[in-house]
């Protein structure tokens, strides 16, 4: 099936651009643009996109807030959000909000190409190298975690093997990549993935690696 895309930059440049990548790939297909959030919150509510490249610094609304509107209006669309800088101060707040990920904007058209893909099968996108330089930015910001109640009373709820997993996807490992590790089918660790979201009420693995962060699972190192 063709990933529809929806970019969302204020960079005319940058959306030709990434249009011009992404259109060349046969399972991937740019259905419109945005040049700001509000539109962009807008054009998802028209598209119904599968993913949409989010720029954070915007005119009007920024890329956090979309996200949020995004997130908050149950749709389907993944939000992979797009950076100058691999710590740009919002990226974590992006995260937060519910995006799938994030991406450099020097990417290569195949680390594009392949980001989409990723985030649109509901992976997250958070490579091992990048996860520790965010969890090493968020722990300046805040000595005390900032989990929802609800989050905070579930993850008593999970057992030995959810936490492994949950401190796993936190590092960046993808569920064939923790297979690997634990020594079991891929099909287990999905079952374990889903019971971990479904516990901690979270939407998504990006929003499971957020969790962990918060609740200090993963800590810099």
């Amino acid at each position: 099936m063709t990933i529809r895309v929806l970019i969302a930059d204020d960079q005319m440049m940058v959306r030709e651009g990434f249009s011009v990548l992404l259109n060349a790939m046969p399972d991937i297909e740019v259905v419109g643009e945005a040049v700001n959030g509000r539109e962009a919150v807008q054009r998802v509510r028209e598209l119904a996109p599968d993913v949409v490249l989010m720029d954070i610094r915007m005119p009007e609304l920024n890329g956090i807030e979309a996200t949020k509107e995004i997130v908050a209006a149950d749709a389907t669309a993944k939000v992979l959000v797009l950076t100058t800088f691999d710590l740009d101060e919002y990226v974590y707040q992006a995260l937060r909000a519910g995006a799938s990920g994030f991406l450099l904007k020097d990417a290569s058209a195949h680390q594009l190409a392949e980001g989409v893909r990723v985030v649109a099968s509901g992976e997250a996108l958070l490579a091992p190298s990048v996860t520790r330089r965010l969890i090493t930015e968020f722990s300046k910001l805040s000595d005390t975690p900032r989990l929802m109640p609800s989050a905070h009373a579930a993850y008593g709820d999970l057992t030995d093997r959810e936490t492994e997993v949950l401190v796993l996807i936190a590092q960046g490992l993808s569920n064939s990549e923790i297979a690997g590790r634990l020594v079991v089918a891929e099909s287990t660790i999905k079952t374990h993935v889903s019971r971990v979201l479904v516990k901690l009420g979270l939407r998504d693995r990006t929003q499971a690696a957020v969790f962990a962060y918060e609740a200090r699972l993963v800590t810099p190192g």
